[in-house]
């Protein structure tokens, strides 16, 4: 192959590359801004304790009925049970 040839295959290659990026840009763009916003909001949605912080035990009877004294234990203690 002569300089040419390898310029002018290079040039297609890069070429390639950069309007692979474009489509690829203008096609995944939009679709990641919508994944963050949405996810977010479905986030806030879901919260049950309005952004207070802080932990709130499920202190229904049948709850407490299933659970062990260690649970019970960090549930009183006010912090998120770790053991089962």
């Amino acid at each position: 192959m002569n300089l040419m040839s390898r310029l002018i295959i290079g040039a297609g290659v890069a070429g390639s590359l950069l309007t692979g990026g474009i489509i690829g840009a203008t096609l995944a763009g939009p679709l990641g801004v919508s994944a963050a916003t949405s996810s977010s909001a479905a986030a806030t949605a879901a919260s049950p304790s309005a952004g207070s912080g802080t932990f709130v035990p499920n202190e229904t009877a049948a709850h407490e009925a299933g659970e062990s004294a260690a649970r019970e234990a960090q549930e009183n203690a006010g912090q998120v049970p770790t053991v089962p």
